[in-house]
């Protein structure tokens, strides 16, 4: 489907058979993203309970954008010249999910490990079990960089060139990440879910230990079951050696194909002007998401609500009441980005191009992280009127912040199901016209995710410390990063079909 800004483009009919197979295999999304919700929801209080320092715990969560840095462009280049019987992207995924299975037994059995081999029942520092949990915690995060890269290119496989079933796939891939993160975040909040699995609650594995090794036990069967479906049903033809001796041959190479990681280097700077602005444009839309991604649920225990993690009784309360509603607000967030999310296609014809939808995405987040600051500006002016009226600050906020803070969340899903699409349709469009192949390709765009997120994740704290600890300068410097990256999309991406 060729996507026009002059008129708008005619919807050509669709494959039933094509658009079952991309279900499928953007299903996969699903249990990946279904142990992602479950990382973000409660393995940084775990590592708490196991006795690990507030600023150790910051540090064992780089591992996710140094493994997204390392093994998706890995990934992806080997994928594209596996010679498997088995096809170039199934291996890799199925390689995955057996990491991911080991590296859940390592975080769910962490506490019961530890005891085993020497550590104390007694409140304090488990070494030993901290040691099982960041190993099984950066297995999680290859494994699932193992099996999102391949995956996402074989949906680019399966869509037989057509750009429109790519954009379809891309959005799908989209929606079950939303489906993967309500089913994750609904099974971390549920504090008897153990009662399932009663074995799970051990003399070293209390309740909360035992409801998160519940969780991660049901990721494998989950993980598992998909995948096996996707292999089962999904068939790969054997790549013909003989086409990568004459694709090396045809290559721009002079003589022998240069070590791996000089092929990335030259990849990038060989490049087409679009993969390039693309790789910028996506650079500049996760400065812009990232903050947010950080500190939604401190924003909303800190400056919403007027809590403070470190005070009394009454504001630990407080926090601990927004953090909560932060989660919540998460919950319609990945609900609208899924709902979104199959509407996709809907939407980039009636704007007319993948790149006016990507702008006007990163619009709508730039409005959303100027609204912060009038958000938290109306639960100040809450809290100064509550001195005057009970004599304290220390109430919750007013039922117009916290819906406003609701619909905040809501909003966000639509630029965040753009994100998680947009770039990577077009990364396999724009790659089809050069030397480098899908896999690779989306390996490289990841680098443009993981890169600007490790920056953030550097940078932001100690900006936000030049601030009095408020999270406000991180999200207005994401909003800008934003604007930035929308202006970049409309003006400088090509057509859809150029």
């Amino acid at each position: 489907m060729v996507f026009q800004d002059t008129a708008p483009p005619q919807p050509q009919p669709l494959d039933p058979s094509l658009i079952k197979k991309l279900i499928l295999v953007a299903s996969i999304a699903a249990p990946v993203q279904y142990g992602w919700a479950l990382q973000l929801s409660l393995l940084t209080p775990f590592t708490q309970l196991l006795g690990l320092s507030h600023k150790w715990t910051s540090f064992v969560w780089l591992c996710g954008p140094i493994s997204g840095l390392i093994v998706q462009p890995i990934a992806g280049h080997f994928s594209d010249h596996c010679t498997s019987r088995f096809g170039r992207r199934r291996p890799f995924i199925v390689a995955g999910a057996i990491l991911l299975s080991l590296g859940v037994l390592l975080i769910g059995f962490a506490a019961d490990i530890g005891r085993a081999i020497g550590d104390s029942l007694a409140h304090g520092m488990k070494p030993r079990a901290v040691a099982m949990f960041v190993i099984g915690f950066w297995l999680l995060d290859i494994s699932n960089n193992l099996i999102q890269g391949p995956c996402r290119a074989l949906l680019a496989d399966i869509s037989e060139d057509n750009d429109a079933m790519v954009t379809i796939g891309n959005a799908l891939f989209s929606f079950f990440m939303a489906v993967g993160n309500i089913i994750g975040y609904a099974a971390g909040s549920y504090y008897k879910l153990y009662n399932i699995m009663p074995f799970t609650k051990t003399e070293a594995c209390d309740v909360y230990c035992a409801n998160l090794k519940t969780c991660f036990l049901l990721a494998i069967l989950f993980t598992t079951c998909t995948i096996m479906l996707v292999v089962y049903f999904i068939k790969e033809e054997q790549l013909d050696p003989s086409w990568l001796e004459y694709e090396e041959e045809s290559s721009f190479y002079d003589e022998k194909p240069p070590p791996f990681y000089k092929q990335i280097a030259i990849a990038v700077r060989s490049q087409s002007g679009p993969i390039r602005i693309l790789y910028i444009v996506t650079a500049l839309n996760w400065i812009g998401f990232f903050p947010f991604l950080l500190y939604d649920t401190d924003w909303m225990g800190k400056e919403v609500y007027g809590g403070n993690v470190g005070g009394s009784a009454e504001e630990l309360m407080l926090y601990d009441h927004g953090v909560r509603a932060g989660a919540s607000g998460l919950m319609l967030y990945v609900m609208t980005m899924g709902t979104v999310s199959l509407f996709m296609e809907q939407l980039i014809r009636y704007f007319g191009s993948l790149r006016r939808v990507w702008g006007i995405g990163n619009f709508i987040l730039a409005f959303c992280m100027g609204l912060t600051v009038l958000i938290t500006k109306m639960a100040n002016s809450a809290r100064e009127a509550a001195v005057m009226t009970q004599g304290t600050s220390l109430v919750p906020p007013p039922s117009g912040v916290t819906i406003s803070s609701f619909l905040l969340f809501a909003i966000l899903g639509l630029p965040q199901a753009v994100t998680y699409s947009i770039p990577f349709a077009l990364a396999s469009i724009y790659s089809k016209d050069t030397s480098t192949g899908q896999g690779l390709a989306l390996g490289v765009l990841n680098l443009a995710i993981v890169i600007p997120q490790m920056g953030v994740a550097l940078v932001s704290g100690p900006f936000d410390s030049l601030f009095g600890g408020s999270n406000l300068p991180a999200f207005l410097l994401g909003g800008a990063a934003a604007v930035i990256g929308g202006i970049a999309a409309i003006k400088l991406l090509p057509d859809d079909d150029e």
